[in-house]
């Protein structure tokens, strides 16, 4: 079994300096959520490496550059978890991603960010772009974390609905009138 680990360092480098700043995102929800600011992903199908340029293609999809790694993470997690289910979807991962160090001239990861978009530009349609892309959209907003980064609060039936919640109170307004807030029903 392999391991992708990202500690700090490795997420400025693997980010890319344009998120230097999302550092400060270390006292956000998130931040809160998440044991400790070093991840240890534990694999069982794929290789560290083939995890580590997974996450940069899924970063390069759905692009949040204030989102920690660690929300991306568990979409590899999925799918590490599809790979080790079905070796059609491993063998399919695999050679998605060597295809994507190849087009890189090398290493996808240190690939600048507009020839990564380029190759992936040219891999949409094909079935380990579609595989990836499925997998990630599901996986990566419907997760706990990524609730906590967007202020997302869940489903409002098991809290009563939206009524209950402030659906009907417009205090987030400079100077709301006070009839636009009425008091929730007792």
């Amino acid at each position: 079994m392999s391991e992708m680990t990202l500690n700090r360092r490795r997420f400025l480098q693997g980010a890319g300096s344009v998120l230097l700043g999302t550092l400060l995102f270390v006292n956000g929800p998130v931040a809160l959520a998440a044991p400790t600011h070093s991840w240890s992903l534990p694999l069982t199908r794929l290789s560290g490496d083939q995890a580590e340029r997974l996450l940069v293609m899924v970063r390069r999809l759905y692009p949040h550059d204030s989102m920690e790694d660690a929300v991306y993470a568990l979409v590899v997690k999925e799918l590490d978890s599809r790979a080790a289910a079905d070796p059609g979807v491993a063998e399919l991962l695999a050679s998605g991603v060597a295809t994507l160090d190849r087009e890189a001239g090398g290493d996808w990861r240190t690939a600048e960010v507009k020839r990564q978009l380029a190759i992936l530009g040219a891999m949409e349609g094909q079935p380990f772009f579609t595989q990836v892309r499925s997998v990630a959209v599901v996986a990566l907003y419907s997760n706990e974390l990524a609730y906590l980064h967007f202020g997302y609060e869940g489903a409002s039936y098991p809290k009563g609905g939206y009524l209950h919640r402030g659906f009907n109170d417009l205090s987030w307004l400079p100077d709301p009138p006070v009839k636009a807030s009425p008091k929730p029903f007792a």
